[in-house]
Parts: C-alpha cells; structure tokens; sequence
C-alpha cells in the first residue's frame, strides 16, 4: 500500500531503495515522496546514508534494488547529465566550482545544456549562436546573479571569494539550469551565523519566488526547523520518521539517534 502511494503523489517518488558497496548496506529500503514545491530536509548522524540518497536521485549511484520516478517516470540507469536535463540540479557538500574562472563564468555553465552548439559554428562565432549566447547571459545576469545577491562579484575569480559567496555561487550555478527540483547538500556547512541567515533566506525566497521544489541536507538543527516544511530522518541507512519539523522533533527514535538515549 505504501508503495501505490509513493506512485501517485509527489514530484519525486523514492520506492524501496537499497544501495550496498560490497557488504556494507548504505541505504535500507527508503520509501520517501517528495511534494510539489515544498521544502524537505534530510538529516541523520555522520554515516546515515545521506548524500547516498541525493547521489541516487540526480543518478550518480544506481541503487541495486528499488525505483526513482520523477514527473512519473523511472530515472534509474539514467546518467547524470541526463538527469540535470530533466530538471534535477543539485550542489555538492565540497563547493566544486572553477576557481580561476568568474561568478558569471561559472554560473553560465549551468546553462550550457540549454545553449545551441557546433564546433564550425563557435569557430566562426555564427550570428544566430552569439544571439543565443547573448540571450542566456542576460537571462543569467537578470534572474539569477541579481536574485542571488551576486551583482557586485560578478567578474570577479571564484577563488578570491569567502566561503559563503562561493556557496551562493554553487546554487547559483545550479538554478541556471531551470530545475525542477534543487538539491543541496549542507549547503550551509562551514558558514558563519550571518552567513547562514543570507541563505535561509535564499532558500526560502527559491521556494517562494521560483516556486522550487528542495530537498536538502543539514547538520544544523535550528535552521532544519525553521524552514522546512517537512524532515525525513536517517540512521545507518534507515529511514525512521518523516513528519513536521514538531512531528520530528518529538519522535522518540530521532532522540535516541542523536543523543543516544530515549527521552523519559
């Protein structure tokens, strides 16, 4: 019954996945749906199987057991890029980004799937791939770099930027692809409190401006709370509650994981 659920609700439908690496079992037969426009996070100790699960999802790992449908369709056996093609972006825990190259520069390759393309034409730098290239930069410039907070960094090289710049870089990078659904992972791990304000408050103007679907994952409890409108819990590759951030907070299974003991 559960898994005739997960089919008919939800922009992303995880049913009974099972992901192993030799005889280690990293992710136990997780059943989650994810809705339309909401804000789900992902937590659970170090080891929980976390970023196992997002790296299933764009298709990074291929899970040996269980099915991922996007849109209402199966996404296992696709490959990464193909899965960025159908609108599922993500940024990585580590900020993978170009370090020589600028904002602009790297944020414009997150749209490089949706850009015309030839190897004569770029050569001969054809009129109709500049207008094309023209018409994404400016898309970029307008709707993404100002929405980000990133005007006044534009040209500059990614690697003279503070770590929560970059950070805003990297999901900048990721909604340059128009995504349907935006993954992130600790995107606020190493960032200081007001930089970690800045991009609360990003995120919750992804979801309400852009309309976005995110998942997420994060270590910090107090920020979890405040934003998400729904938590699934982790633990050694289980799931073992999903509910409101109230809902999740009280559960006697998430207190015993993260304190090791059950609450009296």
């Amino acid at each position: 019954m559960a898994i005739e659920h997960l089919k008919k609700n939800g922009l992303l439908k995880i049913m009974g996945i099972r992901l192993s690496f030799g005889g280690l079992q990293v992710l136990n037969n997780i059943n989650l749906s994810v809705r339309q426009g909401e804000i789900l996070c992902i937590i659970g100790p170090n080891g929980a199987g976390k970023t196992s699960l997002l790296n299933c999802i764009n298709a990074h790992y291929r899970p040996q057991e269980g099915d991922i449908l996007f849109e209402g369709k199966s996404i296992i056996g696709l490959k990464p890029h193909q899965a960025a093609a159908l609108g599922i972006a993500r940024t990585f825990q580590k900020v993978e980004l170009f370090q020589g190259m600028t904002v602009l520069d790297n944020i414009k390759l997150g749209r490089h799937m949706m850009m015309k393309f030839s190897l004569t034409g770029s050569f001969f730098r054809f009129p109709g791939l500049v207008r094309d290239e023209i018409s994404h930069r400016a898309a970029i410039e307008e709707e993404i770099i100002d929405f980000m907070g990133l005007s006044g960094f534009r040209y500059s090289p990614v690697g003279v930027l503070p770590l929560g710049i970059r950070k805003r870089v990297d999901m900048a990078r990721a909604l340059a692809m128009k995504p349907r659904i935006l993954l992130l992972d600790e995107i606020m791990s190493g960032m200081a409190v007001e930089e970690k304000e800045d991009m609360a408050s990003y995120i919750l103007d992804v979801q309400r401006d852009m309309g976005m679907t995110v998942v997420w994952i994060e270590h910090d409890l107090a920020a979890v709370m405040d934003l998400s409108d729904r938590v699934c819990v982790l633990n050694f590759g289980t799931k073992i509650a999903e509910g409101s951030p109230d809902e999740v907070r009280e559960h006697p299974k998430v207190i015993e994981a993260y304190l090791g003991r059950q609450r009296k």
